[in-house]
């Protein structure tokens, strides 16, 4: 997609900008030499244009040669980007390096430059035999005017001077004809990048704002989130995600999505959200379906913490802003001081301005998590979803933010996916999900008494 932005679309702005300015000028010149040459003789006029048939015969096939030919261009230039951007990515160099795959990452590099020099060659190359054949021919046309001039049945109806002139205006009209048919040839291998483009432009939308949509006021919405037999299916799988799921959760209270991996609870929290939208069944908050909100609205009263966190390369500062931009710096050191990260960011030689380096390199796994943490509570949802939020901390760590939470949670539903038993053991409630399905719910204490899935879970 990035290569489509940039190399695409750069590329049809080129081809628009000039053609504009060819055309207009190549399409005067030419009607206007036209017009003389026919005021001259029209009967040399149509044996000066007998050429233009297979001319543009020619160029067509010429035209679609090069589409081709663009269209794998920038399939290549496509991958090469990729290819860049994961070897020069933070991730990628820690893996080459900790693998030893630098050289074999210089030979997918080298082998992908050639195929994309190979292609320009064949791009800037193709057709050039028409091009050659339509001077040869052009060249010989006055030519054959004079010859056409000369033969006993035409002798006498031209003087030499009209002859003269009208072979200068034939020479004036064939460079803006064949200026005109390079256009048309640029024209259509430049298809192939529209085609490219509005490739993404025509893709369906899965998540849309909705046509009518429900007013709704973040700031006065309680929190009360619905499960109504949700069943959901991840496109091109046969085995739905979660199914038949019905869940109440008060506003203001806690739920704890347990579970092994795979078993949906990710995919519960992403409905919430509204990453996604049920195949069957409902969500709603506060009794309106998260389909008839905007998805602005939905942003600003769930937040989300995941366990994949994703820091801009910007400065800490900048990095919380940007969910609040009017946030102030008390506001930020306030979130902050929530998450436990303040003393830590307060320590840095620049503090709040220190850079946080691609996807956050700068800072560890846990620091990071606790970034955005803060990013969410600066935000203030009404509804929090945390998706193994701390699963990159240290024990002492997650007891600190586990406190954070459990003050920040009061008025504040919030529905927590974890695997340790100390971050889901204070929840009011307990879902267990097993397969996309709720097998067990209810407290820490009843589950265990129970002696079901969750105590299994509990005991290993």
């Amino acid at each position: 997609m990035q290569s489509r932005i940039t190399n695409d679309i750069g590329g049809m702005q080129s081809v628009v900008t000039s053609t504009a300015t060819s055309v207009a000028s190549n399409l005067t010149t030419a009607v206007a030499t036209l017009v003389a040459m026919l005021a001259l003789s029209w009967q040399l006029t149509l044996v000066s244009l007998l050429v233009l048939p297979p001319s543009i015969w020619l160029t067509r096939r010429v035209a679609r040669m090069r589409r081709a030919v663009t269209a794998a261009q920038q399939r290549e230039l496509a991958d090469l980007n990729v290819t860049v951007e994961e070897s020069l990515s933070i991730g990628g160099v820690l893996l080459a390096r900790t693998t030893g795959t630098g050289p074999a990452l210089v030979d997918r590099f080298t082998a992908s430059s050639e195929r994309l020099v190979d292609l320009e060659l064949r791009a800037q190359l193709a057709g050039r035999w028409r091009m050659a054949a339509t001077s040869v021919v052009f060249a010989a046309i006055p030519a054959v005017i004079y010859l056409s001039a000369g033969l006993p049945f035409t002798a006498g109806m031209l003087t030499i001077g009209t002859l003269v002139a009208f072979t200068a205006l034939q020479a004036g009209l064939f460079r803006p004809v064949v200026g005109l048919l390079n256009v048309g040839v640029s024209l259509v291998s430049s298809l192939a990048l529209f085609a490219r483009v509005f490739e993404y432009l025509d893709l369906t939308v899965d998540v849309a704002d909705p046509v009518d949509p429900v007013d709704v006021d973040p700031a006065r919405v309680r929190g009360h989130v619905r499960f109504e037999d949700v069943t959901f299916r991840h496109p091109g799988s046969d085995v739905a995600a979660v199914s038949g799921i019905t869940l109440d959760v008060p506003a203001g209270s806690t739920l704890a999505l347990v579970g092994e991996t795979g078993s949906g609870k990710s995919t519960l929290a992403a409905l919430v959200a509204r990453l996604h939208d049920p195949d069957a069944g409902r969500i709603t908050i506060d009794g309106v379906d998260l389909r008839d909100m905007r998805l602005a609205d939905v942003a600003r009263i769930v937040g989300v913490v995941s366990q994949e966190t994703y820091l801009l390369h910007t400065s800490v500062r900048e990095n919380l802003r940007h969910v609040r931009p009017d946030a102030t710096d008390a506001e930020i050191e306030a979130a902050a001081r929530a998450a436990q990260i303040h003393d830590l960011i307060a320590g840095l030689p620049e503090g709040y301005d220190t850079l946080v380096g691609a996807h956050g390199h700068r800072f560890s796994g846990g620091e990071r998590q606790r970034i955005a943490i803060a990013r969410t509570l600066l935000r203030d949802p009404r509804v929090l979803v945390l998706d193994e939020a701390t699963s990159a901390l240290d024990t002492a760590t997650e007891r600190a933010v586990q406190r954070a939470f459990d003050a920040l949670g009061r008025g504040r539903t919030t529905i927590t996916i974890a695997h340790r038993l100390s971050t889901v053991r204070g929840a009011d409630r307990i879902a267990v999900v097993d397969a996309g399905r709720i097998v067990e719910s209810g407290t820490h204490d009843d589950l265990v008494a129970d002696s079901g899935r969750y105590a299994a879970l509990a005991a290993a």
